[in-house]
């Protein structure tokens, strides 16, 4: 029994340690798919001189909204209410990115349960498992290159109206060290009674599945995303007069107010 705890604190420590002796730049990660409550955590890590300077945890939703963190601080996301520590999202994530900056351990193991909460991070008591699995995704994945934006973070773009069959288009886009790391597609209903448009097209309210040869909405959403990804720059997608392009594989529906919208997002980006 001893031999094993002895191990698994080497292993622990293994993880402080390779956090000092990391290569310079920006790491990031996210989760593979939303979680049940329809966010996807993301991790940014800044390393200078080998160590993380810092930490930076947030994510994007499929309810068509802006970052956790904005949503959050504009009391839009309801942690405080129900945490104990009558503390914002936000407000228990820069603990724990704090936490991090001062440990260097990635390999933060100490849960009360295995939902991943903790009581060892003072100022969050908060599900942090997802943030440290993450971290540990990002370090592994290696830096970011560098992009051609000039500021980093979540860029959020609107459309000013509703369109023809009720929804309001919207982006959000992730940038991390002048880098396209990640996009989002959706819209809002101007029905109360439906969800956002990612949300609509899963469950099969929204109909593109019956009728198009690629896939429901959501499906060719996402590869839509993936090109703008690849591409870095929205402009460099050709679009059509129909607003449909043959320049993603995969996609037969109009994108041209996803790239618009990019565009317009990624405005405060450069």
């Amino acid at each position: 029994m001893k031999r094993i705890i002895a191990i698994v604190a080497f292993a622990a420590a293994a993880f402080a340690v390779s956090a000092q002796s990391l290569k310079d730049g920006f790491y990031f990660a996210q989760q593979d798919a939303y979680g049940a409550s329809g966010w996807k955590e993301q991790v940014v890590l800044e390393v200078k001189g080998g160590k993380i300077v810092k930490a930076d945890w947030n994510g994007v939703s499929k309810l068509g909204v802006a970052d956790k963190k904005t949503v959050a601080a504009a009391g839009g996301y309801g942690m405080a209410k129900a945490s104990k520590l009558k503390k914002e999202w936000h407000e228990q994530a820069a603990a724990v990115e704090a936490f991090l900056v001062q440990t260097q351990n990635i390999g933060f193991n100490k849960f009360t349960n295995a939902g991943g909460n903790t009581d060892a991070i003072s100022g969050a008591s908060m599900k942090v498992k997802d943030f440290f699995e993450v971290a540990k995704k990002a370090v592994a994945a290696g830096p970011v290159s560098k992009g051609s934006y000039a500021k980093d973070g979540w860029f959020f773009a609107s459309a000013a109206d509703f369109d023809k069959s009720g929804w309001k288009a919207n982006v959000l886009i992730t940038v991390v060290n002048g880098t396209v790391v990640n996009a989002v597609w959706n819209g809002l209903p101007k029905d109360t009674k439906k969800k956002a448009k990612i949300i609509e097209a899963e469950k099969g309210g929204y109909g593109m599945g019956k009728v198009a040869k690629q896939g429901e909405w959501h499906l060719q959403a996402a590869r839509a995303e993936d090109a703008l990804v690849k591409a870095q720059d929205p402009t460099k997608i050709a679009i059509k007069k129909d607003g449909k392009t043959d320049a993603i594989t995969g996609v037969s529906m109009a994108v041209s107010e996803f790239f618009t919208l990019s565009a317009d997002a990624l405005k405060s980006a450069r």
